[in-house]
C-alpha cells in the first residue's frame, strides 16, 4: 500500500500561507502538479499513492469516483488561486501524474488544464505534460490531448522484455510503448519521454540493452532510466522475501547504469540529471527541473506535495477524504513545514548535485568543502568544473551520488 505521509504542523482550513512564502514570488517560476490517483491494476513494485477500483470500493463512495474527479481537482485549483492571492505569475509548467492519468477521459485532463489557464494563465512557452499507460491511449485520445493544449507526454515503458514486465506486473505488451511514440508524434506532440526501469529480478544485461535499443528506436527526445527500488509493503517485496524471485544487488544496478549511459550517449542523448537523458536542451523536462532547483509548485490531488517560498505541505492521501475536504470548503492539506535557511541549503545540495550543472561550492560548509576535495581526488567530481567553483559529478560520481551528497551536506 502507499507509504505514509510525513509529520508536520496543521494546515489552516483556508490553506493560508505565511507572508514570507509569497515574498519575492514574482521572481520564481510557478508550476502545477496534478495527481490522478487511479490505476486499473496495481504493479507489484509500486508504493505510489494510487488506488484500483477494488481498493476504493466502499471506502469513499461517490466522492472517490473517478467519474467526477476532474471537478474535484478543479476545486483545488480554484483554492490555489485564493491562497496565492494577487500573485501575478503565469504557470510555466503543468505535469499530470499518477497513477494512470489516462484512465480519465481526455476531456477531463483538458478541463483540469483549462482551470489552471483560467485561474492563472499559462506562459506562452509553457510545458504541459501528462503521464500515460501505453494500453490506455489510442490515436484519437492523443489527438484530443494535443488539441487541448498538452505538448509533452511520458509513456511508462519499463522494459521491452515480456518476462521482465511480468515480474513488474506491468500489463502492456512489448512493442506497444514504441507504437505510442509514433502515435504521439502523429498527433503533434513536440516532446515524448519513455520511462525505463533497470535491475528487475531476472533481467539480464542483454535484456536491458534490448530495452534501451527499443526505446531509442522509437524516436523519443527524452529517456528516464531508474534503478528498481523494492519498497516495503509491495507485492514484489513479499515475493522476494518468500524467495520466489531474487533480489538485484547494487553492483548489477551500477553495471546497468553504465550500459545506459554508453548506449544513450552513442544515440545522441546527453544526461542532464542522474536518471534523465535528452537529445537537446529543449527536450529536458522543465517541470522536474522546477523540483530540482527549488522553485514553486502547487501539487493538487490526494497525497500531492507542494512547495511555495520555503513552505512545503502535503494533502490527505485518500481520494474520498480529499474530495470531502474540498466539498466542505476546507483545504485538503494534511500537514506542512516551514523550511529554515539551513533546510533549504541542504535541499539545494541534495537536489542540484544530481544535475549536469552541479552545485556551487559556495553552498558547502567547511566539512562539506573538505569532503568535496576528497571526492575530487577520488575522481567523483569533475576537476574543470571544480576549478570554476562548482561540484559536478563525474560518471563514477553519478554511480555513488547518494554517498557523495551525504558527505557534502555536512
Amino acid at each position: 500500500m502507499p507509504s505514509a505521509l510525513p509529520d508536520g504542523e496543521p494546515v489552516p482550513d483556508d490553506g493560508t500561507l505565511p507572508a514570507s512564502a509569497l515574498a519575492g514570488a514574482a521572481a520564481r517560476p510557478l508550476g502545477f502538479y496534478l495527481h490522478v490517483p487511479y490505476c486499473a491494476t496495481r504493479c507489484g513494485y509500486c508504493d505510489f499513492n494510487t488506488y484500483t477500483a477494488t481498493e476504493l470500493r466502499g471506502t469513499g463512495g461517490v466522492l472517490a469516483s473517478r467519474d467526477n474527479y476532474a471537478d474535484t481537482l478543479v476545486d483545488e485549483v480554484r483554492l490555489a488561486r485564493k491562497v496565492l492571492g494577487d500573485d501575478p505569475r503565469e504557470v510555466r509548467t503543468v505535469f499530470v501524474g499518477g497513477g494512470t492519468p489516462t484512465l480519465l477521459a481526455a476531456g477531463d485532463l483538458v478541463r483540469m488544464l483549462g482551470a489552471i489557464r483560467d485561474e492563472f494563465g499559462l506562459a506562452a512557452d509553457a510545458e504541459i505534460t501528462t503521464e500515460a499507460n501505453p494500453e490506455s491511449v489510442d490515436p484519437a485520445y492523443l489527438a484530443a490531448l494535443r488539441e487541448g493544449g498538452f505538448n509533452r507526454i511520458s509513456f511508462g515503458m519499463q522494459s521491452a522484455r515480456q518476462h521482465v514486465l511480468r515480474v513488474l506486473d506491468r500489463t502492456h505488451t512489448p512493442g506497444r510503448p514504441e507504437a505510442c511514440v509514433a502515435e504521439a508524434r502523429a498527433a503533434g506532440f513536440e516532446h515524448v519521454n519513455l520511462d525505463l526501469i533497470y535491475g528487475t529480478p531476472g533481467e539480464s544485461d542483454d535484456d536491458w540493452r534490448a530495452s534501451l535499443d527499443a526505446a531509442i528506436g522509437a524516436g523519443p527526445d527524452h529517456v528516464s532510466a531508474y534503478a528498481l527500488i523494492v519498497e516495503e509493503g509491495t507485492q514484489l517485496a513479499r515475493r522476494i522475501r518468500r524467495g520466489e524471485v531474487p533480489m538485484t544487488d547494487d553492483d548489477v544496478h551500477a553495471d546497468r547504469y553504465l550500459i545506459a549511459e554508453s548506449v544513450l550517449a552513442e544515440a545522441g542523448f546527453d544526461w542532464y540529471e542522474v536518471s534523465n537523458w535528452a537529445t537537446s536542451e529543449a527536450g529536458r523536462c522543465l517541470h522536474n527541473e522546477l523540483y530540482w532547483r527549488g522553485a514553486d509548485w502547487w501539487g493538487a490531488g490526494p497525497g500531492a506535495h507542494s512547495h511555495v517560498g520555503g513552505v512545503r505541505w502535503w494533502n490527505v492521501k485518500h481520494p474520498g477524504a480529499y474530495a470531502a475536504a474540498l466539498a466542505s470548503g476546507r483545504s485538503p492539506g494534511a500537514g506542512r513545514e516551514v523550511l529554515s535557511d539551513e533546510d533549504r541549503r541542504v535541499e539545494r545540495i541534495l537536489l542540484e548535485l544530481r544535475l549536469r550543472e552541479g552545485v556551487p561550492l559556495g553552498l558547502l560548509k567547511e566539512a562539506g568543502l573538505a569532503a568535496s576535495r576528497r571526492a575530487l581526488g577520488e575522481g567523483l567530481l569533475e576537476s574543470g568544473a571544480y576549478d570554476e567553483g562548482r561540484a559536478v559529478l563525474t560518471l563514477r560520481g553519478r554511480l555513488l551520488a547518494d554517498a557523495v551528497v551525504r558527505d557534502l551536506v555536512d
